[in-house]
């Protein structure tokens, strides 16, 4: 098998920046690896992904349950396991991911009270890991940023892509739980978590990138 190397974050953490300055590094360096960006927007699997975000079920996250919802996401990553990525990923290619399971782990767990979110955990794991056979993790990397930041960031995406926010990205107090949920799910899983402020203070690009990248080739080494 292969290597599966996850970034994972709440909305506005800058995980979309760092995956892409990551990829576009290693393919400097001649590194061969293939690159999956989840969920999956322009395809038919991710069908009820987009009728969930755009509040065809509800206008609020929690008008679907956690497991439901989940449910979405799973189909849509076990496609394009199927589809694009399984034959090169089990003889032994490098997958980088811009999310991945554990952003169910992330965003519908919240959605459980705290004393049942590890029996979500588990099932989730059961669910994709085992149940439909999908790679778990080699190494999950966090971005984490405390949400006064994420808002900020998001809202100036929004100003200049000309962006609607979705469903998660209106509901404040859900993003709030949604990164306590993330700390718990990083204790859970083991994921390797980065802070991304630093003494009261927002770090840069950069200076995130390479903590990033240095996980990154301890874990291609190992």
């Amino acid at each position: 098998m292969g290597k599966l190397i996850v970034i994972e974050g709440t909305d506005g953490s800058g995980k979309s920046t760092q995956f892409r300055r990551l990829t576009e590094r290693l393919a400097a360096e001649g590194t061969a690896f293939e690159k999956l960006v989840f969920p999956r927007y322009n395809e038919e699997s991710s069908a009820l992904i987009r009728m969930y975000l755009g509040g065809e079920f509800g206008s609020k996250p929690d008008d679907v349950n956690a497991y439901a919802a989940s449910t979405f996401y799973a189909v849509d990553r076990f496609a394009s396991y199927q589809q694009v990525w399984k034959d090169y990923y089990q003889n032994g290619g490098l997958i980088l991911s811009d999310r991945y399971t554990t952003s169910n782990a992330v965003h519908q767990a919240s959605k459980e009270p705290e004393e049942r979110r590890e029996e979500f955990f588990a099932w989730l794991y059961d669910l994709e890991f085992r149940k439909m056979g999908m790679p778990a993790p080699d190494l999950v990397i966090y971005l984490d940023v405390p949400i006064e930041y994420t808002e900020q960031l998001m809202r100036s995406r929004e100003r200049e892509t000309g962006t609607r926010a979705d469903i998660h990205e209106k509901d404040l107090c859900y993003l709030r739980t949604c990164r306590k949920t993330a700390a718990e799910a990083a204790d859970y899983y083991g994921w390797t978590r980065i802070a991304c402020i630093r003494d009261g203070k927002l770090r840069s690009i950069e200076d995130i990138h390479e903590e990033i990248y240095h996980l990154v080739k301890m874990c291609l080494e190992d």
